[in-house]
């Protein structure tokens, strides 16, 4: 069961999610694009998607999500689920193409980002918060997704470490020779 746990990505996802906490919360917050935060958890979740497939994208999003929410001091899980949906989105798109190029996992992973941006007001909804939808939410989607597209060149390597996963080797078919 230790053996399971230590061979797993949560050993790399946990300090990988501390660390992005730590930057989201102090220098990210000083680093606003026209008065929006940029969600750079929320981009990784929706990179480790597009590495790793929408079953890892929805781990990595609901970890870093439910780390947020402890820290933040929000109804635990509210943030999990729209980071949950960042990582599903992100391996979805990911079905594309088998390993995609570097400007397709921006696109996936900013488009990721835009679909977990437009969920929180969604959870908002549900745990009873008064006037969920903001008036900025037109403005706040398209920065964070360009953010996380931004980004993706970063976060993609580091999403794809801390699942210790490798990239795949494509090799030709060898030719039958004939005898």
């Amino acid at each position: 069961m230790f053996a399971a746990f230590f061979q797993g990505p949560l050993v790399r996802v946990i300090p990988v999610g501390v660390v992005l906490l730590a930057l989201q919360r102090t220098i990210f917050v000083d680093l606003q694009v026209n008065g929006v935060i940029i969600q750079v958890m929320m981009s990784t979740a929706a990179a480790a998607g597009v590495v790793g497939g929408s079953e890892r994208g929805a781990l990595v999003g609901f970890v870093f999500g439910v780390m947020f929410d402890l820290a933040e001091g929000t109804p635990l899980g509210s943030t999990a689920v729209a980071m949950t949906v960042a990582g599903i989105v992100g391996g979805l798109l990911a079905l594309i193409a088998a390993d995609p190029h570097w400007w397709l996992a921006a696109l996936f992973t900013g488009l990721g980002t835009a679909a977990g941006a437009m969920m929180i007001p969604v959870v908002r909804v549900f745990i009873g918060e008064p006037e969920p939808f903001q008036d900025r939410l037109a403005v706040v989607v398209p920065i964070v997704a360009v953010a996380g597209a931004v980004l993706s060149p970063l976060l993609v390597p580091l999403a794809r470490w801390s699942l210790r996963l490798k990239r795949p080797e494509w090799t030709q078919p060898v030719a039958d020779t004939p005898a």
